[in-house]
Order: C-alpha cells, then sequence, then structure tokens
C-alpha cells in the first residue's frame, strides 16, 4: 500500500528533482555546457556558482514544460480565456466546463494545474534550501533569490485566486510529510506572496541587457504585487505599487500591436515579463492550434461573438451607440484591435484567402478541430512564419506595459470612489488607444464608465489569460458566463432563417453556460489529492 500510493503521488505534493527534465537556458546558452543531467547528485551539485546558475535555469525551464500538462505560464494562460466569457477551447469541455456549471472535483485540467504548481513550488523550494551554502558573489546570489522567490510567489498567486485555502509549503518535504498537509487559510498565503514579492522586489534589477531577456525584472515582481493588492480591493495599495512601475520609465508602449505577440516582439520594450520559446528546441504549438483549419491548422480556439461585439467602431464608440455599425456588415469599421485579435469570416485576409467559416462553407474542421463558433483567434497566429507549426518560437508575454497602465487606471477609479480625471485617462487607456497601430479616439471624462473601463481591459489583453481572473475578481461571472454563447453572423434574416438556430439578429447559437454563483468562484480540490491525503477538505459544492 504503502509502494502504491508513493507511486500514484509522483508529481503531486513531494520533492521533486529541480534538474531533472532540464530543457533550454531561458538565462544563458553556457549553462548547457555542464555535466549531464542525469549524472548530477546533491553530493556533487551546489558547490559553485556555476551550479547555482544552472539550478537557476531549471527553476526557468520548469516555467514551460508543455508535456507536463496546464499550469499558470506561457501559453497555458490564454487558455483560462477560454473558461470566460471570451471563448472556448474547441472541444467543449477543457475550460469550457468551469462556467458552464458542470465543474467537478475529476476534472483533468484543474488536477493538471494543481500537481504542476506544486512540482514548480517543490523546485523553487529546493532551490532556495540549497543556493545559501554555496560560495559566489553575494549580489548574484541575492538576485538569483530574489528570482526565485517571485516564482514562487507568482505560482501561490494563481493557486490561492481558484483555489483559496491552498497548503502553504516553502520547504522540502518528505513523502510522509506532504501526504499529511493541510489547507492554509487565504488570508495567511496572501500575506506570505506578498511579503516574498517584497523581497523579491528589493532583490531585482529594473533592466537588463537583452541576452537576459525573460528573466525576472523588478517590474515583473511589481505587477503582480498590484495584481494581489486588485484581488483585495486595496485600491490606494495597488495604485502606489502600479505607479512605481510607470515612474522608473523603462517600459513603453510598443506602437505596433499585433506584433507584439509574435516573435518580432520578442524584445519590446512593452513586454514586462515574458515566457520564452525557441522554435524547433523548445517550441510551443499555438502556431498550429490558432490556425484555422482551412489555413493548416486546429482551430482549438474559438471566440464568441460576445467577445467580438465588444469591440468599439472606429469613432470610438460602442456598436450599440455608433452610427457606423452596420447590422448587415458587422465586422466593418471596428477598432483595429479586434483585427488583430480575431479571425472574422469574410474578412480576414491571411495567406492570400479571406477565411471562411460558415457551417457550410467545407472548413468546418476533422473531429479534433474547431469552427462551431465561425470565429478563430488570430492572437500569436504569425502569418510570415513559415517552419513547423508545432514548434514556434514566439515568446508569450505575460506581463505588458499595457496592462499596467490599465491596472493604475482601474486603482485610481476605485480608490476615488469612482471618479477620474482626463489627465488621468489621457496617460492611461487613452495612451493605450492612441498606440500608432490602434489608433483610437479618446475616452472622455463625460463617457467614461466602470463599464467602458472594464471593455478596455477585454479588448486589449484579449486571449492573454487575464479575462477569466478579472471575472472572477470582479464577481460578474455568474453574470457574463450565463445563457447562449454564441458565434458568427448567418442571416440578416434571423425570422426566416432556419438552417441553424440563431438569436434575433441573426448570430449563431452555439451552446449555453450556467455558471454557479454559490459554487465556482472557487476550483474544486482534485479529488486525486483527497484519495492520498485526506487531511485536505474540499471547496463548497463539490
Amino acid at each position: 500500500m504503502k509502494r502504491k500510493m508513493i507511486k500514484k503521488y509522483t508529481g503531486k505534493i513531494l520533492l521533486i528533482c529541480l534538474l531533472s527534465n532540464l530543457m533550454l537556458s531561458s538565462c544563458e546558452e553556457d549553462l548547457l555546457e555542464k555535466t549531464p543531467l542525469d549524472a548530477l547528485s546533491t553530493e556533487t551539485f551546489w558547490t559553485s556558482e556555476n551550479d547555482a546558475k544552472l539550478a537557476l535555469t531549471g527553476v526557468y525551464a520548469r516555467t514551460k514544460h508543455k508535456e507536463e500538462g496546464q499550469n499558470f505560464y506561457g501559453y497555458s494562460l490564454l487558455y483560462l480565456d477560454a473558461a470566460s466569457d471570451n471563448g472556448a477551447f474547441a472541444a467543449r469541455g477543457r475550460e469550457f466546463v468551469f462556467t458552464d456549471g458542470t465543474l467537478n472535483a475529476s476534472n483533468g485540467r484543474i488536477t493538471s494545474r494543481w500537481r504542476n504548481s506544486y512540482k514548480r513550488i517543490a523546485g523553487c523550494n529546493e532551490f532556495l534550501a540549497n543556493i545559501e551554502d554555496v560560495e559566489m558573489d553575494a549580489d548574484k546570489k541575492a538576485e538569483y533569490i530574489a528570482e526565485v522567490k517571485f516564482l514562487r510567489a507568482y505560482q501561490y498567486f494563481w493557486m490561492t485566486t481558484f483555489w483559496g485555502d491552498v497548503p502553504l509549503i516553502t520547504k522540502v518535504l518528505t513523502v510522509d510529510e506532504a501526504n499529511s498537509q493541510t489547507r492554509t487559510p487565504k488570508a495567511e498565503v496572501e500575506k506570505f506572496i506578498e511579503d516574498e514579492l517584497n523581497a523579491a522586489i528589493a532583490g531585482l534589477p529594473e533592466t537588463r541587457p537583452a541576452k537576459e531577456h525573460g528573466r525576472i525584472l523588478k517590474g515583473a515582481a511589481l505587477a503582480i504585487k498590484g495584481r494581489l493588492l486588485m484581488a483585495q480591493q486595496k485600491w490606494s495599495e495597488a495604485a502606489t505599487t502600479y505607479k512605481q512601475i510607470i515612474d522608473m520609465n523603462v517600459f513603453e508602449l510598443d506602437p505596433s500591436y499585433k506584433t507584439l505577440f509574435e516573435s518580432t516582439g520578442d524584445l519590446s520594450k512593452e513586454v514586462i515579463y515574458s515566457v520564452k520559446y525557441m522554435q524547433d528546441v523548445q517550441g510551443t504549438m499555438v502556431a498550429m492550434t490558432h490556425r484555422p483549419v482551412q489555413f493548416g491548422g486546429w482551430h482549438k480556439i474559438e471566440p464568441f461573438n460576445d467577445l467580438v461585439m465588444s469591440y468599439d467602431m472606429i469613432d470610438g464608440l460602442p456598436v450599440e451607440e455608433s452610427p457606423l455599425y452596420d447590422s448587415e456588415r458587422p465586422y466593418d469599421n471596428r477598432d483595429p484591435r479586434l483585427y488583430a485579435t480575431c479571425f472574422l469570416p469574410g474578412v480576414t485576409e491571411f495567406l492570400g484567402k479571406i477565411y471562411q467559416a460558415h457551417p457550410d462553407s467545407g472548413v468546418a474542421g476533422d473531429g479534433i478541430s474547431g469552427n462551431r463558433i465561425g470565429y478563430a483567434v488570430r492572437k500569436y497566429v504569425d502569418e510570415s512564419y513559415t517552419g513547423n507549426l508545432k514548434t514556434y518560437g514566439g515568446d508569450f508575454p505575460v506581463i505588458r506595459y499595457a496592462e499596467v497602465l490599465l491596472s493604475y487606471l482601474e486603482s485610481t477609479f476605485e480608490a476615488n470612489g469612482g471618479t477620474v480625471t482626463q489627465q488621468l485617462l489621457d496617460e492611461t487607456v487613452n495612451l493605450v488607444r492612441a498606440r500608432a497601430a490602434v489608433n483610437m479616439p479618446p475616452i472622455q471624462v463625460a463617457d467614461f464608465s466602470r463599464e467602458r473601463m472594464r471593455n478596455e481591459r477585454r479588448v486589449e489583453t484579449a486571449w492573454e489569460g487575464l479575462r477569466y481572473w478579472d471575472i472572477m475578481r470582479w464577481r460578474i461571472a455568474h453574470i457574463v458566463c450565463n445563457g447562449p454563447v454564441k458565434g458568427l453572423k448567418l442571416t440578416n434574416d434571423p425570422a426566416n432563417y432556419t438552417d441553424y438556430d440563431v438569436d434575433e439578429n441573426g448570430f449563431y447559437i452555439v451552446d449555453r453556460k450556467d455558471f454557479k454563483e454559490d459554487v465556482n468562484y472557487l476550483w474544486p480540490i482534485p479529488q486525486t489529492e483527497i484519495d492520498i491525503n485526506s487531511a485536505l477538505s474540499q471547496n463548497p459544492g463539490y
């Protein structure tokens, strides 16, 4: 029985060898010129600065191991949007069930994120338990420690956000210890996160040379601290935290938008923290999963019409208010970010062809692919890329300066009781809207509201993993994730159209969501964990 439990528990809350499965260095290429990793042991390792450098590389590598399933890093983050009102994964299960009323403790996507979170935390704990004894430059050691503290705090930030109380583990555990952990109150976990982030902020640099792009910066730690404070509705503290990033004068908005999410934007000054990939060596399948079947991809992610309609018209007004909106041509004259974010049927040109997605178009997929909704994600799909679609090397921007500006606006707005000045708008949201590739009209104070502010976050950061977090912390998921799910426009004569189910405006009705307000604001603790460790309690409703 003991042996069976240990085997079953592999990959969960227990000591994981930090250096196993180490892949490409995200820091320095010479780290690969080391003793073969399968020959390393604690007796021969942790003896030099080079060992510490290699171990740090191992911690970073753990943030992007695609073979380990879902996590809170890199392209796994965008799947969180597939749990929101922004869209869905083509296979109706997946993250769709997070908000359709069927989520349960046996869900594999939940289990994978729990398991991988504690793998990464164990790697951080292993690093921090050994680094202090390494003889090396003191400043460099402090910086390494700050990076790993950030990564551990980042992991706990997502865990306590979605599970609430979680076991707070800060040291390497034995199997017996791991199998008897209890859940730590969320407030205590959040206090730990803030303390760790403060320590990281003190030890991290504001900038790095290009060869170290992807390593943690002070701005990244401040940004996650800002997210934590926003989630706690500590608005004044959050505003102060985001203002620190702004006042660094290190980051700036990129004049482009679409290329921010392609390999050409990897070194943009707008990117505060990204997960690094490298084509054909440690690449990602995003080029295959997002690309429509018509262009050789799998069309795995499908935006909802609700997201498409949330983009303003080019006159700066919402669809419902603008005289430019034509119900017969709903995709014309829209915010340029819509065209950079979504494949739109009959409109988007890609590789010399117009994207088609009508259910009768003959390009609807092959069983593993999407196109039941009609839209596809254009973001991250690099039209100039001609390599292997399964090993694309573009980085994933986890934190951008645009998010910082919009978060500073929200925090200040809420701290001031729901009021703003034109100067604040011009220094935040209007800067984001004014980037050269977007060039949308500025929002005036008279037209500003909480709804407009939240919508701007939605369209700017769509498919970056923030929408689900936003609707959960705003406690509006039970409102926006209830009712019919709609896709592309099928007809201009809905009253006489019978081929497919459509709404009163002729948009395709393809599914529905049913978020349970009293249950789904927390995820279930994976049943496999409770089966192993009876000391773990379950969240209500599961």
